[in-house]
């Protein structure tokens, strides 16, 4: 992974999205950074933790995305530079406090890092964070390629200091997540001193503030018509013209020269997509009589464009725009390069097929040949044991219980990984808030056990406000909180429990049991490896009325190193039973591990020591004691 402190300007190298994203902060002279980690956003903040002690700047892992912009937007009020960054779903989390801060400003600069997920890849929704800078009234850029993405994200320090408000920022997952060629500016550091002055309060005079706001937007609008991130290609007098932004103007530019319709077809890129640079587009389009919109994944673009061009019908005349509305580009899920040459094609009268007959034949064959793979926790998981000791627990109990789920690795719960436990899922602390309402329904004859299923870092995130209103209003309900010692879901990133910070530095750990003391909860802490004693443990506390907690605690294989590994585990062949085992091969089958598999030709399980961690859970459950320690008679 390239450093981004590299100071060579006009240097390229080959750098992801986010590490692009992270170059322009650095060349832009940020002062203050803070996040919390998601899927695809995550390594911003690490590529800037990596080199912030060495260029002089503040990074910080916050508790949650609410946390992380209140934190940096001080640094703006101080006259820093800062940035924030998250996925889609961080935008929500921190809304309320964003529809403060656009109304009061800033004295600074501050940089609002979306980083959005299309399909849903790493997420539970694939919200467009778009609309928030619509309904913020803050000025917002996409960039399209992995230079613009260092570029834009050096300007947008520039317009929100200029302009004293936020700047929104937007990528998407192919961007985040993919590499390119990065050309290398100057870094220079300007030693900005922090200092509070002036008052920043909405709410008392929201009128007026209001009426800046829209004054400093159309001051953004003048900024927009110029940039350079606003561009067209293609014929003069074209009378088709694709407008795009974003990830849509790579795979426009390859639908029109798959096509062949690079003299009759425009691209209007758009890289400043609210507000819109509206001069630039009505100049570009004075000859056109129809429009495609490409873009990812709300018809944001679109339903603007189409505003705009209402407005100037009298000046332009009709002009036709295709794209969601008309069923030409989904709503939904990611755009490709397949998807917009066929919405061109069919457009514009030309024969498209995506490959021959004959390969699509061979291809469909090929798919039946595939064995089907559902996602699984990691070999030696702690959370398999724990979802394990839970199904167990809930079925001696006998009352239909259940489990409400959270957002992390753990959300595979709700599938075979977890043996299906899990009935809800919705977001962070969404499955402990649940629970306070199920475990309430008493009065009207809800009688089933609920367990509210959270990480440790969505705890510190989310969790501890529903959990004092579960102790506040005497709530009915068993949280259980899955603790493997960091952030797993999105690369290990510590959070207050982890003890080390951002730069690796040691923190204060804060224990998660003494926050549930604190509050009047009881608490019990467990290695879910011990597998009995945590079935019997689960079972206990589901019989004791009010709010309780249990902490399965075990720290992730992936963050021991597997070479300290004290033991491995092989199958005793003499022993084993194969299909005659409980429902039919129990360890490989039915328990699930992805460190057992099944020899076809012996019909008997076997450890696969490449993907093995030793934790030795299947050993322990083995009905037939045929899994052993390595080197211990069995």
């Amino acid at each position: 992974m390239p450093t981004v402190d590299l100071n060579q300007p006009g240097k390229t190298l080959l750098m992801m999205g986010n590490e692009a994203i992270a170059r322009g902060a650095v060349e832009a002279g940020v002062d203050f950074a803070a996040a919390y980690p998601g899927t695809p956003s995550s390594e911003i903040l690490e590529a800037l933790a990596r080199v912030a002690d060495k260029l002089g700047f503040y990074v910080e892992w916050s508790t949650n995305e609410m946390v992380a912009l209140q934190a940096a937007t001080a640094a703006a009020f101080s006259g820093l530079r800062s940035l924030v960054a998250m996925k889609q779903n961080g935008v929500n989390v921190c809304s309320d406090f964003l529809m403060g801060v656009n109304l009061t400003g800033i004295n600074g600069a501050l940089v609002f890092m979306a980083c959005d997920d299309p399909s849903g890849i790493s997420s539970n929704n694939e919200e467009d964070s778009r609309n928030y800078a619509r309904f913020a009234d803050l000025p917002l850029l996409e960039p399209a390629t992995f230079q613009e993405a260092k570029e834009m994200t050096r300007w947008a320090f520039e317009v929100s200091e200029k302009l004293k408000l936020p700047c929104m920022l937007r990528s998407v997952t192919r961007l985040s997540h993919s590499r390119g060629n990065v050309t290398l500016g100057e870094i220079t550091r300007e030693q900005r001193s922090a200092r509070f002055e002036g008052t920043f309060v909405s709410g008392a005079f929201v009128p007026a503030q209001h009426a800046l706001l829209h004054a400093k937007l159309e001051q953004a609008r003048e900024l927009f018509e110029n940039s350079e991130f606003n561009f067209y290609e293609g014929p003069e007098q074209a009378k088709f013209v694709i407008v795009t932004s974003g990830s849509g103007l790579v795979y426009s530019r390859e639908a029109v020269s798959g096509l062949g319709l690079q003299e009759e077809v425009g691209i209007l890129k758009l890289g400043t997509t609210w507000p819109l640079p509206e001069k630039f587009i009505i100049d570009h389009l004075r000859n056109a009589a129809e429009v495609l919109v490409i873009e990812e994944v709300d018809p944001f673009l679109e339903q603007n464009i189409k505003v705009l061009l209402a407005e100037e019908v009298k000046n332009l005349g009709p002009i036709v725009v295709h794209g969601a509305k008309s069923g030409h580009c989904p709503a939904f899920g990611e755009i490709n390069q397949e998807k917009v040459t066929r919405a061109l094609a069919t457009l514009n009268g030309r024969e498209y097929k995506t490959r021959d007959e004959d390969y699509a034949q061979r291809a469909k064959q090929a798919l039946f040949a595939v064995p089907p793979r559902m996602p699984t926790f990691c070999s030696g998981c702690p959370h398999r044991a724990a979802m394990w000791a839970i199904k167990a627990a809930l079925k001696l109990d006998g009352r239909n219980g259940f489990v409400t789920g959270d957002i992390g690795c753990y959300a595979l719960g709700a599938g075979p990984a977890g043996y299906w436990q899990i009935k809800t899922l919705h977001c962070m602390g969404g499955g402990i808030g649940l629970a306070n309402g199920f475990g309430n329904l008493g009065q009207f004859g809800f009688d089933q056990p609920v367990i509210a299923v959270c990480g440790d870092s969505t705890f510190f995130h989310a969790a501890i406000p529903a959990l004092i209103n579960a102790r506040f209003n005497n709530s009915s309900l068993l949280m259980a909180v899955l603790d493997n010692g960091g952030t797993a879901m999105t690369g290990f990133q510590p959070h207050p429990g982890s003890g080390f910070d951002a730069r690796g530095r040691t923190a204060p750990v804060i224990l998660i049991e003494n926050l549930c003391e604190a509050i009047g909860v009881p608490v019990l802490v467990r290695d879910p490896f011990e597998v009995e004693q945590s079935i019997e443990d689960v079972y206990d506390m589901l019989q004791e009325d009010g709010a309780k907690v249990i902490v399965f605690r075990r720290r992730c294989f992936r963050i021991e190193a597997k070479e300290n590994l004290q033991q491995k585990y092989v199958v005793d062949q003499a022993k084993c039973i194969g299909d005659d085992c409980g429902c039919a091969r129990f360890c490989s089958r039915v328990f699930n591990c992805p460190g057992i598999i099944w020899d076809q030709e012996a019909k008997k399980a076997v450890i696969d020591e490449n993907v093995c961690t030793g934790c030795g859970v299947c050993a322990s459950l083995c009905p037939q004691g045929a899994i052993v320690a390595q080197g211990v008679k069995s």
